[in-house]
């Protein structure tokens, strides 16, 4: 099972979170990771996200991430959007 913990963080309180799940064996790493943005920012009713380097930089070193006002095109009424692994699959 792969698992997803996203949330969106304003003024240090959360506002919003969900866990997104996939357990299809056929995708890769990056594809779930990439579907589990897509799915959890439409469930939350948030634009996607642009993977800025730092972004990158983090998720690649702790399996976590947050995206800040940079990361969207449109304007966002939040701190941050924290995006985490939670659990991987085991053939990672």
């Amino acid at each position: 099972m792969f698992r997803v913990w996203m949330k969106v963080m304003k003024e240090n309180r959360l506002v919003k979170d969900i866990v997104i799940e996939n357990d299809d064996p056929e995708m890769s790493r990056t594809k779930k990771v990439y579907a589990a943005l897509e799915e959890g920012c439409h469930a939350m009713d948030l634009s996607i996200p642009i993977w800025l380097d730092i972004n990158i930089k983090d998720f690649k070193r702790h399996a976590l991430t947050r995206f800040t006002k940079d990361s969207f095109i449109e304007t966002i009424d939040f701190d941050h959007l924290e995006f985490r692994v939670i659990e991987e699959d085991s053939r990672y």
